[in-house]
């Protein structure tokens, strides 16, 4: 479904636009993703860095709002109606891209629930660990999708799985934790916002290796290696 989407890309105006969008959309939420761990980490960034996430955060909005309009104008015509599984897909994978910018707004906000220092711990070394998988596993994502290369989604969706697991089992760590409630809050939160960028993530790689009507669904027999 995804080579099949990438070759209508190809053909022109104005999917050819749509494709344009959704890559900067990929770009720039993969940036803020990056900047908010930065933020959340306590690590040190500029003032105005925080400002560029949620200006980020604007283009990326007015993006999905530019990609579902051509969506829509360009089923409108007639002799495009065979292009709407494509379509449908797209409108998809826009939407999850645009809620990993959502996530890392919200990552980037912790801080102000908790000011404090984050503790040095083995909690925070396994969010730190999830943290570097989920942002690997987004840089990647990017390439992997414009080039529908289904032999490097397979491994980076089963990592992305893993990843989600381990979030898991970190939140019952965290529960079983004698930390302040403020320190449980921003880890519970942290976990929290990584896992759910990571779940997007795995969306638009699923839609490397899976039909239409199973995206955001992986199958064993669909991603494991024969």
């Amino acid at each position: 479904m995804l080579h099949e989407l990438l070759k209508i890309f190809r053909t022109g105006n104005p999917l050819k636009q749509m494709a344009d969008e959704f890559s900067i959309m990929l770009r720039l939420t993969c940036d803020m993703t990056a900047t908010a761990g930065q933020i959340y980490f306590r690590e040190p960034v500029p003032p105005e860095e925080r400002t560029r996430i949620y200006k980020r955060d604007v283009r990326v909005n007015k993006l999905e709002r530019s990609i579902r309009k051509r969506v829509v104008a360009h089923l409108s015509v007639a002799s495009n109606n065979a292009h709407l599984p494509y379509c449908l897909l797209l409108m998809g994978l826009v939407k999850d891209v645009e809620r990993i910018g959502d996530y890392a707004k919200n990552l980037s906000e912790v801080s102000d629930i908790y000011a404090g220092e984050l503790p040095t711990s083995d909690i925070m070394d396994e969010l730190q660990s999830i943290r570097e998988g989920v942002e690997e596993s987004f840089r990647e994502a990017a390439e992997v999708f414009l080039n529908s290369d289904r032999e490097r989604a397979m491994p980076l969706i089963l990592t992305g799985k893993d990843l989600s697991h381990r979030a898991n089992g970190l939140l019952l760590r965290i529960a079983q934790s004698d930390s302040s409630a403020g320190v449980t809050t921003a880890q519970v939160l942290g976990v929290r916002y990584y896992k759910r960028i990571g779940g997007h993530v795995l969306n638009v790689l699923s839609s490397v290796v899976m039909p239409l009507h199973k995206v955001d669904y992986y199958d064993e027999d669909e991603i494991s290696p024969h």
